[in-house]
């Protein structure tokens, strides 16, 4: 599906809530990306109209939600400099269509690409992705992720794509509203694909910063590997195993590193052996694709979160079973809980330095730096066939 186009950001646009409005609207969404490498590009967008993953308690989005009927009425591609303000590079905005059309309607749960568009990036410059979206009738429209932004991300009212200068644009809090897939064309070496929670999208790192670990894993790998992150907040195994519209992304890998199960353990409340059954039905379906190949399969151990009680026990548990005799059809194991956590008997925590703050246990840019490096230097040693 991804065809010859290689990801060109490590941002993760993974879907986990949806737009749910009493009457439709017109909105324009501009968000800032800093490529993995700038010049002459060609790009092409993905888009999938499903959730991917359950956020909260899943009252109002679940893994594998169809979106609603909505419109792109139009999107640009554009440079967007370095400031990140709301504006582009003046005279660089090249319109995205879609089957030669300017606009688009979108069906309930479709996926589809965008045709080719070519644009030049400046070294140092952001890709600028502006696309207006109308919500067609009252009731669940868009899927987006919710979280606190790591990038800066734009609204406005009305259809404002082709507005360069952005001035009634105003800073989004908690909504990305992006394709599911940015692709350039560039031969590549193999796909990695990061199929994760919060923890893995970068979550309560610094805005803008790419000192998550994914983003410096990527950093280490260069672009001869392209790195899709699919970290989506609050997502659990079950959301995966289900075998919807997240796994399909995942499937797309060469290689895919699985980094869940702090969700299951913590609001979804599952059992030692709920959760490695839905590991090893993750594993067993990614080994299945259709094409015969295999991708290589990495299963991270579940990182500290501070639990306590019965939910540290299961923790304990899962990680003794990963670490011992994982799931069949993993090639290979990373701990990155015995890089984040405390010295022993209070391993189960993460070490303070390594905290977003003094009571949040997501893991910071420091800690990202130090998993990175571990992951590059095990990575590399590792056979790649």
């Amino acid at each position: 599906m991804r065809e010859d186009y290689a990801s060109l950001t490590v941002v993760s646009t993974a879907t986990n809530f949806i737009m749910e409005q009493e009457e439709g609207s017109t909105r324009t969404y501009r968000t800032y990306i800093k490529p993995r490498e700038c010049g002459q590009l060609e790009l092409r967008f993905w888009h999938s109209n499903s959730v991917d993953s359950t956020w909260d308690v899943g009252s109002v989005a679940k893994g594998s939600m169809p979106g609603g009927a909505w419109r792109i009425e139009a999107a640009y591609a554009a440079n967007g400099g370095m400031g990140r303000d709301g504006q582009v590079v003046p005279g660089t905005s090249v319109q995205i269509t879609f089957d030669g059309k300017s606009g688009k309607e979108v069906t309930s749960g479709e996926t589809f690409w965008s045709d080719p568009v070519q644009l030049e990036l400046p070294d140092g410059h952001d890709l600028a992705f502006t696309w207006t979206i109308r919500t067609l009738s009252p009731g669940k429209s868009v899927p987006y992720n919710t979280e606190g932004l790591l990038v800066s991300a734009y609204e406005a009212e009305g259809n404002l794509a082709d507005d360069e200068l952005g001035t009634a644009f105003m800073p989004a809090e908690n909504r990305l509203v992006m394709p599911a897939f940015i692709g350039y064309a560039r031969p590549v070496k193999q796909r990695m694909i990061f199929l994760g929670d919060s923890i893995t999208q970068g979550v309560r790192t610094a805005k803008d910063g790419y000192d998550y670990w994914v983003a410096r894993i990527a950093d280490g790998l260069s672009p001869d590997y392209s790195v899709w992150n699919l970290g989506s907040g609050w997502a659990r195994a079950y959301d995966a195993s289900a075998d919807g519209p997240w796994l399909a992304k995942a499937a797309e890998g060469d290689v895919v590193v699985i980094a869940l199960g702090v969700n299951d353990i913590d609001i979804g409340a599952r059992s030692s052996r709920e959760l490695l059954d839905d590991l090893s039905v993750i594993v067993r379906r990614l080994k299945q694709r259709e094409d015969g190949t295999k991708p290589r399969i990495i299963l991270f151990t579940v990182p500290p979160f501070n639990f306590t009680g019965g939910r540290e026990e299961v923790w304990r548990t899962v990680n003794e079973v990963i670490r011992t005799r994982p799931p069949e059809g993993v090639d290979a194991v990373f701990d990155i809980a015995e890089i984040l956590s405390c010295p022993a008997p209070e391993e189960h925590r993460i070490e303070p330095k390594y905290m977003s703050s003094s009571d949040d246990p997501h893991p910071n840019g420091l800690a990202g730096a130090v998993v990175a490096e571990a992951f590059l230097k095990w990575f590399e040693a590792k056979p790649k066939d």
